[in-house]
């Protein structure tokens, strides 16, 4: 019996034992479980990489990461994570893995995923998924800051203003828009005429 049989024979219960949870726990719908477990492989296989690289450099990983570098890289995780996953500029990174259906609030927009089932869904959920990007955009950002934290607190810093600038985009459209609200079509405001 030759090696690649060998490796049939004994992998096949495995298979069985895979199809079975699958079956299972889909119940017929389709989800890329298979390509999901690539993805989680993907990942701890990069964070393998990178916790090997920065062994390799001999650098030394700091003892604690002070308060306001912690919330810089958290803000600008939260604010890199929503641009890949919503925003317009980023579609044609999408695109491969999903289907435009319209806008989604300010300036961004909703997508599907194009394919059930494999890796391409797997990776079309990721993608416009932001709470699933934050896990890959966040552990680039720690090792980022592992290797160079000066470099990788000016791009956070450039995500982190991005993010601040959104929050004053949408206090000031509430501000016009309670603004406008007040106004009658004449443009007499309700206070103005006693009520």
């Amino acid at each position: 019996m030759s090696i690649a049989d060998e490796m049939q024979r004994l992998g096949a219960p495995v298979r069985r034992w895979a199809r079975t949870q699958k079956r299972e726990y889909t119940r017929g719908a389709e989800r890329p479980l298979g390509g999901d477990l690539g993805a989680m492989g993907l990942y701890v296989g990069l964070v393998g990489a990178g916790a090997a690289a920065v062994r390799a450099s001999r650098r030394e990983l700091p003892d604690r990461v002070p308060l306001g570098d912690a919330v810089l890289l958290t803000i600008a995780t939260f604010r890199l994570a929503r641009r890949i996953a919503k925003d317009p500029v980023t579609a044609p990174v999408r695109a491969p893995f999903t289907t435009f259906q319209g806008p989604s609030g300010h300036a961004e927009i909703a997508e599907e995923v194009r394919e059930h089932g494999g890796v391409k869904h797997a990776v079309g959920e990721l993608l416009t998924c932001p709470f699933c990007l934050a896990q890959w955009v966040g552990t680039a950002f720690v090792f980022g800051y592992v290797a160079a934290p000066r470099a990788t607190r000016l791009a956070a810093l450039s995500m982190t203003t991005v993010a601040g600038s959104d929050v004053l985009q949408f206090l000031y459209d509430a501000i016009q828009n309670g603004a406008s609200e007040g106004r009658d079509d004449d443009g007499a405001t309700s206070v103005a005429r006693g009520e």
